[in-house]
């Protein structure tokens, strides 16, 4: 008895070793739904090595509100990221532009300074971390953390960046308080801005709804 107990634990540890051999990577289907744990994988029989190589991580157009640009190689750009738990991003911050306040609910976040200085930073309850940054410098934002990004050079800035997840998302604060149809009055008295600073935001990042009289 002792025998086939002892058979059976080892076939059972061989088949879960296998399993996880042939499940070393789960390219992304993305034509069907996204999930909390994933895409579901392609058939294994149309996965080529394109889907694990991605070629657009170049320069953005920074001619915005915020005169900066992110380029993604998360999940949605890069099948083959799905289910290892990391994505890639570039970042091009044009002369006194900045990413503002914002968050990733599912990823920290690593910059890797190249070109330019970039003032970075984020906040707890308790205590704010800042520093000004100079190619070659590294900084991490935990998840989850506020945390902003400002070129404070004289010229261009650009980033490398990495997280901790393949689709690590993106909260940014601005664009939730007023970029929604939100009356302005309400707006206002929540953040104790004045109501035409509400409405002028408002115009500019894309809020709408009906003020009140």
């Amino acid at each position: 008895m002792k025998k086939i107990t002892h058979s059976l634990f080892l076939f059972t540890i061989l088949s879960c070793t296998s399993n996880a051999a042939v499940n070393d990577f789960c390219v992304a289907d993305l034509k069907g739904p996204d999930s909390p744990s994933g895409y579901q994988c392609k058939p294994p029989n149309t996965v080529t090595v394109d889907d694990f190589v991605f070629s657009g991580l170049v320069a953005g157009n920074t001619t915005n509100t915020f005169n900066a640009a992110l380029t993604s190689a998360f999940v949605t750009d890069f099948p083959g990221l799905n289910g290892l738990g990391v994505s890639a991003a570039r970042l091009d911050i044009a002369k006194g532009g900045s990413i503002p306040m914002h968050t990733h609910p599912a990823a920290t976040e690593l910059l890797i300074v190249v070109e330019g200085q970039i003032t970075a930073g984020f906040m707890t309850p308790s205590a704010v971390y800042s520093k000004t940054l100079k190619a070659g410098d590294v900084m991490v934002f935990p998840q989850g953390q506020l945390h902003f990004q400002v070129n404070s050079g004289n010229g261009k800035a650009t980033a490398f960046l990495a997280f901790s997840s393949a689709n690590p998302g993106a909260q940014l604060l601005d664009l939730l308080l007023f970029g929604n149809s939100l009356p302005s009055e309400l707006i206002a008295q929540t953040t104790f801005l004045d109501v035409e600073q509400v409405k002028k935001l408002k115009a500019r990042f894309g809020g709408r709804g009906i003020d009140y009289s």
